[in-house]
């Protein structure tokens, strides 16, 4: 029974141990008192994000994380509709945040490209009734929110949302894909953690014959060799990929009310880089730098219209991982410019594993 007691102390203490940790990452005006107060801040946020930092650079990454947390603050006093927080981007500056995270090219990609290599038409442009919301989630369409490291490799993120998403939606099984066969294989344009552009992954993924499970060819963030044997052994395809209309909204909503969507965005900025909740509708441009996913749409009690944009940033990040971002402003390339490059797979044959299991059950019959 004595040992039963000392159990229940140490788990009720660990308990709130960690709620400790968890509220001490807040800022509060008390942190910002003094030198001293944001140094134990920032040895909170250390110990809480397990960051280590050499001593020749601790200043200086004290000085960021110092400047960070008051911009921070001085954002979340305002009377806007999304808040900001001291995430694990906390002692980056935004130019180092920038670089590593939202530095996928995916517009210079994209004016090299020159005319789209996908499907001509637009399969959704007769589709006149639509949700007034959709979650794509609950559907049971989307994946777990996932992580791309310091690897500029969200294009094979923002590809692999939408071929889960249609495989999902047309055989009912959820599997979680390979980014980094995209990493690996898909060289010929594409540049790995050096960016890319999700129209040139859709075209590796149908001339490939499909991709493989995230667990049988796992990620790395990094650049690595092209694994033969495991990409050889896809278990999705796909036959195709389409772009929805550029620079409509109206367009997009009819793409993603019948499947996810791989955008392209601007998300380099501060507001960005420390997101934490509500409908963002920060200022941003249109030099498209990040590959994301829109698995829905929907609207806030204020009125406020918003697209549910699947990051890859980890779950830490934003709402669990996600963003809502605000629909339908008046400028048509949408905020960020998210309705400047949507594209999505086309999936009308069966998987290969599918193929086959309906070859063997009919040997079976006869």
């Amino acid at each position: 029974m004595e040992m039963e007691k000392k159990v229940f102390v140490v788990v009720v203490l660990s308990f709130a141990l960690f709620l400790g940790v968890a509220q001490s990452l807040d800022i509060h005006e008390k942190d910002l008192e003094s030198e001293d107060s944001l140094w134990d801040l920032y040895e909170r946020w250390r110990s809480h994000h397990t960051v280590s930092r050499d001593l020749s650079e601790k200043q200086r990454r004290f000085n960021v994380f110092k400047e960070n947390v008051k911009n921070i603050h001085e954002f979340n006093k305002k009377d806007e509709p999304y808040k900001l927080k001291l995430n694990k981007f906390g002692d980056m500056t935004n130019h180092e945040f920038k670089s590593t995270y939202a530095g996928s090219k995916v517009r210079h990609h994209s004016m090299m490209r020159g005319a789209s290599r996908g499907t001509s038409g637009f399969m959704y442009e007769n589709v006149e009734s639509v949700p007034t919301s959709i979650d794509w989630r609950t559907k049971g369409a989307v994946t777990p929110i996932k992580d791309q490291g310091q690897c500029g490799s969200c294009w094979a993120f923002s590809t692999v949302v939408g071929v889960e998403g249609i495989n999902q939606i047309k055989t009912k099984k959820l599997v979680s894909l390979s980014e980094q066969q995209l990493v690996d294989c898909d060289t010929t344009v594409n540049q790995g953690c050096n960016g890319g552009l999700m129209d040139y992954a859709y075209d590796y993924v149908k001339t490939n014959g499909g991709l493989t499970t995230e667990q049988g060819y796992p990620y790395t963030a990094q650049d690595g060799t092209c694994d033969l044997q495991k990409s050889s052994a896809p278990v999705v395809t796909i036959n195709g990929h389409q772009d929805v209309p550029a620079n409509n909204e109206n367009a997009l909503m009819q793409a993603v009310a019948n499947q996810p969507v791989s955008v392209a965005i601007e998300a380099s900025g501060f507001a960005f880089q420390f997101y934490s909740e509500g409908v963002f509708t920060g200022s941003c441009g249109t030099e498209l730098d990040h590959g994301v996913g829109v698995v829905g749409y929907g609207t806030a009690l204020d009125g406020t219209k918003y697209w549910i944009v699947k990051n890859s940033w980890g779950s830490s990040w934003g709402e669990k991982g996600y963003i809502r971002m605000q629909r339908g402003i008046k400028a048509s390339h949408g905020l960020c410019g998210i309705a400047m490059e949507p594209s999505y797979p086309i999936k009308t044959s069966a998987n290969p594993s599918a193929a086959e299991e309906a070859s063997s059950s009919l040997k079976d019959e006869l």
